[in-house]
Parts: C-alpha cells; sequence; structure tokens
C-alpha cells in the first residue's frame, strides 16, 4: 500500500527490486523527493501520507481507513467529523517541517507500535480509531471491515497491538452481517433501547431487509444512498411483497439515525406500543416478543 500512496522508505524500495543506484539517480532527477531520513516521495504522493510522514508519523485511524477505503476496500463505513489528518507519531522518526494543517496524534492501547510504512494497515487504524471515535462508529467501522473484506476478528486482534477489556467488549458487540454503517448504528441504538433485533431477516428465498423488530422490518440507507429508477421500483416491490405477507417496513435514512434518533424511536415505539409489530403468521417460527417493557 506504501507503493499507492506515493510515500516509501528506502528499504521498502530495495525490497522491491529497486537497485541503490537506481535509487540515487531518481533522487538526483527528483523523481523521488525526500522528506524524512530514509522516506521519499514522488510528485503523484497522496497529500495526507506526506503531511503525516512530515509530521514523524504515518497516517493512521479514520486516515488510514480513509485511504484503504479508496485504495483497495470501498465498502469500508468512515464516520463523518474526522476531517483531521490523524498521525500515529514515531518516537524514532524526526520531523524535517512543521506540520501545516489540522493534525490529530493517535496511539492505540500498549506500547508503540513500530512506525514502517507511511500508511498504517486496517488492524493497526482500527486499533488507534478505538481511542479516537466513539464506541457505536468503531463497532460500525469494524462491522463494514468483517463484510466487505477478508479480515476477520482474530486478524485484527493479532496485528493491532494490546487488545483492552474495553476493545474486546467492543468486538463482542459487531456484527459481520450488517451492510452498512447507518445499519450497525441503528441496530446497536434498538438494542440499546431494550429491542429484540434480528439482522439480515429473511423475507423470501433470495431477499433480506436490514433489521426486523417483530413483523417491523426496518431498511437503512447510507449517507450516499442514491435510489436509481430501477432499484425504487425494487423497493417499491419488496414493500408491497412485504405487506402482502403481513410484514411492515420502515424506512430511514443516514440522517434519521445519526441525526434524528428520538424521532426515529418515537415513531418505532409508537408501532410496538399498539402491538401491531408482534408476529402472528401461523407458518413463520419467529414467535418471540421484540418490544421492550
Amino acid at each position: 500500500m506504501a507503493m499507492d500512496s506515493g510515500v516509501f522508505t528506502i528499504a521498502e524500495l530495495v525490497a522491491l527490486g529497486w537497485p541503490p543506484t537506481e535509487i540515487r539517480r531518481a533522487q538526483r532527477a527528483q523523481r523521488l523527493i525526500s522528506i524524512g531520513r530514509g522516506w521519499v516521495r514522488t510528485d503523484a504522493a497522496h497529500p495526507d501520507v506526506v503531511s503525516a510522514v512530515m509530521a514523524g508519523g504515518a497516517l493512521s485511524c479514520v486516515g488510514a481507513l480513509s485511504f484503504h477505503k479508496q485504495h483497495r476496500w470501498p465498502k469500508i463505513w468512515i464516520p463523518s467529523g474526522y476531517s483531521d489528518t490523524h498521525v500515529r507519531r514515531s518516537k524514532h522518526m524526526k520531523t524535517t517541517a512543521r506540520p501545516t494543517g489540522p493534525f490529530h496524534w493517535c496511539q492505540g492501547y500498549g506500547r508503540p507500535l513500530p512506525v514502517t510504512a507511511a500508511v498504517d494497515s486496517v488492524a493497526v487504524a482500527v486499533g488507534c480509531a478505538a481511542r479516537c471515535v466513539t464506541g457505536e462508529e468503531w463497532i460500525a467501522i469494524v462491522d463494514s471491515i468483517l463484510n466487505s473484506t477478508e479480515i476477520t476478528i482474530p486478524d485484527l486482534q493479532a496485528d493491532m497491538g494490546r487488545v483492552t477489556q474495553t476493545v474486546s467488549r467492543l468486538f463482542a458487540r459487531c456484527d459481520a452481517r450488517s451492510q452498512s454503517g447507518t445499519e450497525s448504528i441503528a441496530r446497536l441504538r434498538l438494542i440499546s433501547a431494550g429491542f429484540s433485533v434480528e439482522v439480515q431477516p429473511s423475507i423470501s428465498r433470495h431477499e433480506h431487509a436490514d433489521l426486523a423488530v417483530g413483523a417491523l422490518l426496518i431498511e437503512c440507507d447510507g449517507k450516499l444512498y442514491h435510489s436509481d429508477e430501477a432499484s425504487y421500483r425494487n423497493d417499491r416491490r419488496r414493500d408491497r411483497m412485504t405487506l402482502i405477507d403481513r410484514w411492515m417496513t420502515m424506512r430511514l435514512t443516514y440522517d434519521d439515525v445519526l441525526y434524528d434518533w428520538a424521532g426515529v424511536l418515537e415513531d418505532i415505539r409508537s408501532v410496538t406500543r399498539q402491538d401491531r409489530h408482534r408476529i402472528r403468521r401461523t407458518d413463520d417460527p419467529r414467535r418471540k416478543h421484540a418490544s421492550p417493557s
């Protein structure tokens, strides 16, 4: 991933097969520009990565996760509101310039891990994010990683450094079935409110909804959701299908979940208070009550 960022160490170049004479020739020709002891960049280098290395560390936390989202795993969920350059500082690196722009210094739990690349791995970035973002946001990030990449919880735990009891409890609340950050946060908030929540309930032989509280289906749209005509028609077809099968459907937007949760929760409770959400179909084995007392 360092080559993707355009920032790398001399040792990385050598490991990639660059002869030392070619590296020196590229430096003299300004095709490789020194930005710190043992670090160089290309003209096309990612500016946030350059800034992080020049500040004396590696791009980490939500910054590194955003980088991985852009270059390899587009479905990793990134919470909004973290626009600063997040840097995991190395005690062994000397800065070459005064940091410019808004910076946020990050560090995971336990002893500092060495900085060996310009962009932290997903696991190390997740470890740093545990001390930067909210618990809900962190779980939503990890849900998206589990759902959209080949990375598992043991993979993350093996490489992220110290796993504290707090982080272990957060891992225990993660669910790889969640397909969007909005869905993850809605699930967590419903459970916190006392509801029994089913994730990705089957509504036909080949289709699933996002969440279910009894017979109330909850569909969550992501921040960048834009329904084209085909998707719009399919959503309405699904709504008709589930209504015929005695489901109710409530559709929530990103803004509904993130910024108007009190209103959403009141709407859900207005349904559950009337006992309309309880499953009554004789052909459905799921009969557990879903609303809090």
